[in-house]
């Protein structure tokens, strides 16, 4: 594709200009995870049936989706939980690996869930086999890797205020 200045009169031209480079540009995989904790200061880690591990509640993004979406989506599905998210913790680019293409995921702060809402967290649908508030320590030993060194910045972050930017689980800015 060759670019060309757009006649501004002809907006159906540009449109299919603009369409054919849409077509032909990278599509980025986004998953968006959310760090939620209890009255304790545990966090909550959830147990995936699909994969092996356990993970940060959230999810992969629908199509067309805002990540901070993907997380309330997901939140509702599969915990049926509704949380007001109190800003960005990481991004983090995950380059190619096995058979997937790179990918961006986010993690969102979730702030702390009162203990009503602790005690009554269980999986709501067959995607998630169990739910559980753990310590940081006990959650570094239970993530896998990539999900731990996240997690970990994420923490971080949280502590520092500010969000981190990540490169294959290593912060860059």
């Amino acid at each position: 594709m060759r670019p060309t200045a757009p006649d501004p009169a002809d907006t159906d031209a540009w449109n299919a200009y603009l369409a054919e480079g849409n077509a032909k540009q990278a599509r980025k995989r986004v998953a968006a995870d959310v760090l939620l904790r209890d009255p304790s200061g545990r966090v909550l880690l959830v147990n995936p049936t699909y994969k092996p591990g356990w993970d940060l509640p959230g999810g992969m993004a629908e199509a067309n989706e805002p990540p901070e979406d993907t997380v309330r989506r997901e939140l509702m599905e599969e915990l049926g939980l509704r949380v007001t998210l109190l800003g960005l913790l990481v991004v983090d680019w995950v380059a190619p690996h096995g058979p997937w293409d790179d990918q961006l995921a986010f993690i969102f702060h979730g702030g702390t869930l009162d203990k009503t809402q602790a005690d009554k967290l269980r999986p709501r649908d067959d995607e998630l086999s169990e739910a559980a508030f753990v310590t940081a320590a006990e959650a570094t030993g239970r993530l896998r890797d990539r999900m731990r060194r996240r997690f970990e910045h994420a923490l971080k972050a949280l502590d520092a205020g500010r969000p981190l930017y990540l490169r294959d689980g290593t912060p860059l800015l």
